[in-house]
């Protein structure tokens, strides 16, 4: 059996709190790891009020401008899922890239499946900060950004703003990828 080759989407989120349903998914950012021409960003309804200040605080959003403003969280997925396909045709698989992973992929497979159904990425997401403390034998402690960032030297900074965190990912994700072709750690 032969596989499909992958095709890496860096995928960043900015949330009113902790969990998806709770609290709602705000703005979604995502470029094409090998690509980061191939990008996609939009801004989403909150589905409810709740809201943690701290988030909020961060992110710099307001639910009441983007209860104006923002997509239905059914078309915003729908373009997303639209986008994120379109990228892979039949012949590619898509792999879902994430700093912390775990809390962006949590908010983008629940919304997939509550409001399109299906999640095109599937039920797997790839962690940045595990693939980098396997490549360098870090703690896991040593994977925040900041000393990522310390050691990899990127050219990009997170901001928050979930299209340029993607591209700062997709940087991060290729110099760890590099770092594990050459068999380099820290």
């Amino acid at each position: 059996m032969s596989e499909k080759p992958e095709i890496y989407i860096s995928v960043d989120v900015e949330t009113a709190g902790p969990i998806p349903g709770e609290y709602s998914l705000l703005s979604i950012g995502a470029c094409d790891v090998d690509d980061e021409s191939r990008s996609f960003s939009i801004e989403l309804k909150p589905i409810n009020a709740n809201a943690d200040p701290k988030a909020l605080e961060v992110t710099g959003l307001s639910l009441a401008d983007l209860a104006e403003r923002g997509a239905e969280p059914a078309a915003a997925m729908a373009a997303f899922g639209a986008w994120a396909t379109s990228l892979a045709g039949e012949d590619h698989a898509l792999v879902f890239v994430g700093f912390n992973a775990p809390f962006d992929w949590s908010f983008v497979n629940y919304y997939f499946h509550r409001f399109t159904g299906g999640n095109p990425f599937g039920f797997a997401a790839l962690d940045i900060k595990a693939l980098y403390m396997g490549a360098t034998g870090s703690s896991w402690v040593d994977t925040r950004s900041s000393q990522i960032a310390k050691h990899l030297a990127p050219e990009r900074r997170g901001d928050h703003d979930a299209l340029h965190d993607a591209k700062y990912q997709a940087e991060l994700f290729r110099l760890v990828r590099a770092l594990g072709r050459k068999g380099g750690g820290v």
